[in-house]
């Protein structure tokens, strides 16, 4: 039993996982379009949005992966010969249990070290490739921009030198100025980007509105300015460790001011790995937790089915609401235990319910025959 139902998790979860980042790969198609990034910096990126969709999908997939295993495993009447074998309804369910187990607690170490680690390292492949000034502007016998205050053309690259090279500046719009080179090429100077233009042509209208020429054999044009400030590079608290979540600087004003969102995130993390043992209870209960019937259980498996979205969407909401109201964070924790212990009440109460009917009506039987003899 726990090996069809990790088997069908493990299914569910890379086809739902695939998926997922089919959409998230398509919102990254400016780093192709526009930065002109190699596919595999496009896979790399996208790939390391991974954890954090595997966390969030992992309960959903119990849940489903459970379901239908044990679906099947109990139409087949394999249930029935295992109880009629003398197995308690802890044996029974104990596999799924130990599973959802296994999976809260990957889903913690996901949580709590994974995806912060891969959310920060994919934030800074974004920043470094949307400020990639080589891959944005140089794309020869096209005018390209850089925001409002940069135009840039070049006829031609050659052996990576560019030719017939046009730069409009527009850092000051009263005075712009207009630049024409031979050929340029791309340097860094104390680390920072510039182009070096040969027989370079500077045109600027002067305060009195006279038109101004200068001319240079050789003239450097400083990129530095005009690199995109990306906001991405501020950390989210997607991308923050358990630590920096719970201990904030009051002296960060960005920081200060996310706090209580900060404070939200900690405790999802902590607790929406709960929700796993939590799917894995509804499962049980949807399949095992009522009377045999080889017709299916559809309508039981339905009832379990709302339930199981609407203990996510309370979740998310919850999380989403801590951020403004960080009293709502105790109801984070409440929400998930306060499903297990009633899951747990409904199908092991049951099995003890069932158990004192079954031993009244042995004795009964027993005293009939006694009574006989």
């Amino acid at each position: 039993m726990f090996r069809q139902v990790f088997q069908a998790v493990v299914i569910i979860v890379g086809s739902l996982v695939l998926m997922a980042l089919l959409a998230q790969g398509l919102s990254r198609t400016d780093l192709i379009l526009e930065n002109r990034q190699s596919a595999l910096t496009y896979l790399y990126i996208v790939v390391l949005g991974s954890p954090q969709i595997v966390a969030l999908l992992m309960p959903l997939a119990i849940f489903v992966g459970a379901v239908w295993s044990l679906n099947r495993i109990h139409k087949d009447s394999e249930i029935v010969v295992a109880q009629a074998a003398g197995m308690t309804r802890w044996q029974v369910a104990s596999p799924i249990l130990r599973l959802a187990l296994a999976c809260a607690v990957m889903h913690l170490a996901v949580n709590l070290w994974v995806q912060p680690a891969s959310q920060r390292t994919m934030r800074e492949a974004v920043a470094v490739a949307r400020a990639d000034l080589a891959a944005a502007l140089i794309r020869p016998g096209q005018f390209t921009t850089n925001g409002e205050r940069l135009t840039f053309y070049a006829r031609e690259q050659v052996d990576g030198e560019l030719r017939g090279v046009l730069i409009s500046d527009m850092t000051d719009p009263d005075y712009p100025t207009d630049i024409l080179a031979r050929s340029a090429a791309l340097v860094s100077v104390e680390g920072r980007p510039t182009l070096l233009l040969r027989d370079a042509l500077s045109q600027q209208l002067d305060n009195e509105g006279q038109l101004s020429i200068l001319e240079f054999d050789q003239y450097m044009f400083d990129l530095t300015d005009f690199m995109k400030e990306d906001a991405e590079l501020i950390l989210k608290a997607s991308d923050k460790y358990l630590h920096e979540l719970f201990f904030v600087d009051r002296k960060d004003y960005f920081q200060n001011k996310q706090a209580d969102a900060f404070l939200a995130e900690a405790n999802a993390r902590l607790s929406t790995p709960l929700l796993n043992i939590v799917m894995a209870l509804l499962a049980i209960v949807a399949v095992l937790g009522g009377d045999f019937s080889r017709q299916g259980y559809s309508r039981r498996i339905g009832i379990a089915a709302a339930g199981a979205t609407l203990a996510l969407v309370v979740q998310l909401a919850l999380q989403s609401s801590a951020s403004d109201d960080p009293s709502l964070n105790v109801a984070q924790w409440a929400v998930p235990v306060l499903a297990i212990v009633i899951l747990s009440w409904v199908y092991f109460g049951r099995g003890r319910r069932i158990g004192r009917r079954s031993a009244r009506a042995d004795s009964l039987l027993a005293s009939r025959k006694k009574a006989m003899a």
